[in-house]
């Protein structure tokens, strides 16, 4: 028996009412998500992930969806409305990015700061965004590749210093329920290793993540100072896989990893 469509509170956030409407015009104009997935050139489980407000779509979707729907660009116009140059509550440098995590097979990350974006906690994020709703939003939307079931999920990758562990991001609570939360993530496609601090690699540049398609084809995006960018270049990635792999030969197995993390809430968060 099919599931019945989230209720969605547009009041909520402006992926809410955004997706809300995607539905309401949907179901107008009596087509399923199937069949307007036919007609324009995003599949049903990206559309699904738009109406449940779990994925943020750019202003093309909206104009696709209008000229299928009839909705005489209702839907352009509140994209216009609700996200205008917030492009979805991403930074324009970045907002191309979640389209390629939701096509990615593999994604390869290393993040020497703070915790990877896509296994943040909702307070975790918003003390780093400073509680701007619509960033939080858009970066919780993010997290619906970790539970979608066609495709599966990327496999995901994960280094990150035993620093980063240390970092005070929101206070005793939030970090004790966001190492927590990082536990309970790992899995069959999803593993998280840890450099014990004060072992030697080369990840002292910044943050990256190389992302392997469903196609085969590679990406990879790299943060600066100022704006990450998307790099495309086989020798940039080739030095990145490199670096990569060679960070991953000083961090501890996933289990010694879950342990180191266990101990440091026990020790440093209760």
């Amino acid at each position: 028996m099919p599931q019945p469509p989230k209720r969605l509170t547009p009041s909520n956030s402006a992926l809410d009412l955004f997706g809300s409407e995607v539905r309401r015009y949907r179901a107008l104009a009596n087509h399923s998500i199937k069949q307007l997935a036919d007609k324009i050139p995003y599949s049903p489980s990206f559309i699904g992930a738009v109406e449940r407000a779990e994925s943020h779509c750019e202003r093309t979707f909206a104009e696709h969806c209008d000229a299928v729907l009839d909705t005489k660009e209702a839907l352009a116009h509140l994209h216009d409305g609700l996200f205008g140059k917030k492009k979805d509550g991403f930074p324009e440098w970045f907002r191309k990015w979640p389209t390629v995590e939701e096509d990615a097979g593999t994604l390869k990350v290393y993040e020497p700061i703070v915790i990877y974006g896509l296994l943040q906690t909702e307070d975790y994020a918003s003390t780093l965004l400073f509680g701007d709703r619509e960033a939080i939003d858009a970066r919780l939307a993010r997290q619906a590749i970790l539970t979608r079931t066609n495709p599966k999920p990327p496999r995901i990758i994960y280094l990150l210093p035993e620093t980063v562990l240390w970092n005070d991001v929101g206070g005793p609570e939030v970090m004790r329920a966001q190492l927590q939360h990082l536990v309970k993530a790992v899995g069959p496609r999803l593993s998280v290793q840890v450099v014990p601090n004060g072992a030697p690699h080369p990840g002292n540049e910044g943050t990256f993540t190389v992302a392997t398609l469903l196609g085969g084809e590679e990406i990879a995006f790299a943060e600066t100072a100022l704006r990450g960018i998307m790099i495309e270049d086989r020798e940039d990635i080739s030095r990145l896989k490199e670096r990569f792999n060679a960070i991953g030969t000083q961090a501890l197995p996933v289990g010694m990893s879950v342990d180191l993390i266990k101990r440091t809430i026990d020790e440093k968060w209760q």
